[in-house]
């Protein structure tokens, strides 16, 4: 069994058992925001990113969901992207293709992926460029506070070093605060070239879920949601730096990820 969601000040932590129950409450969790987002919007703006989270999300690809699940009305973007061809195995977009997208019945014209023929500058203000188009529309909303496009849900994965998105620590793109989508050069792990949302995108979305498995990110969990006292130790953590300014924060974590949490232990007491 799962624990209950545990509220704190980062976020509501829903910590699992196994990789089975947390990828049944992800998809159960999608699933409800996208029914919510197309009953109000008539739509629902989705950013996905790379890694294992694409398979903790296979279970939206079968019953009920294949059915249940207004797949016409998913607009689906990327967090980050690796400035790879399409159809090489670093690509997100390959990844999502499939893994998820290629079995279910989305609008290919409602999916947004990067132009790979380009520069990761040119990549990232085409991109960029897209969705300003978009929120034009309001096929992605606008914040009520400022000029940035609210998504209704960013999913992440999360580094062991704390790295969300192509965000990483002590990186000066953690520093960007007019472009919604930035490029870097220089990634510390492979692909260098790369094109990310920058934090002001990230925290304006209505929903974000962070999602980390294994021991292995132990750490970075614990630093990321733990009061650990002076922020200023953690300039730079760009896990700690998600914080949706009037959205929602939710940690999808297994046991391992979760075994250094002393918000755990304090909510337990």
């Amino acid at each position: 069994m799962a624990l209950p969601g545990v509220h704190t000040d980062r976020g509501e932590l829903r910590v699992h058992e196994s990789l089975e129950e947390l990828s049944t409450d992800l998809v159960d969790y999608i699933a409800e925001l996208s029914e919510a987002s197309v009953k109000d919007r008539g739509v629902f703006a989705i950013a996905l990113s790379g890694g294992s989270l694409i398979g903790l999300m296979g279970k939206l690809c079968e019953a009920p969901y294949i059915k249940t699940v207004d797949w016409a009305k998913w607009y689906i973007f990327w967090a980050d992207e690796r400035v790879v061809a399409k159809n090489h195995a670093d690509s997100n977009y390959k990844l999502a293709k499939d893994g998820l997208l290629s079995k279910v019945p989305i609008v290919p014209s409602h999916v947004h992926s990067i132009n790979d023929s380009l520069s990761a500058e040119e990549a990232a203000d085409e991109y960029g460029f897209v969705i300003r188009q978009l929120v034009k529309t309001r096929m992605v909303s606008v914040s009520d506070i400022s000029d940035c496009p609210k998504f209704d849900l960013i999913l992440l994965g999360m580094g062991t070093d704390g790295h969300v998105a192509s965000l990483f620590p002590d990186h000066s793109v953690l520093e960007e605060k007019e472009e919604w989508v930035t490029f870097i050069t220089d990634s510390p792990k492979t692909p260098p070239e790369r094109i990310t949302f920058t934090l002001p995108v990230i925290n304006s979305a209505s929903n974000v879920a962070v999602v980390v498995t294994g021991e292995s990110k132990a750490e970075a969990v614990h630093l990321a949601i733990d009061d650990v006292g002076a922020d200023d130790c953690l300039p730079s953590l760009p896990s700690r730096l998600v914080q949706p300014t009037k959205g929602k924060l939710v940690w999808f974590l297994d046991k391992p990820a979760a075994s250094k949490l002393k918000s755990l232990e304090l909510s337990s007491e």
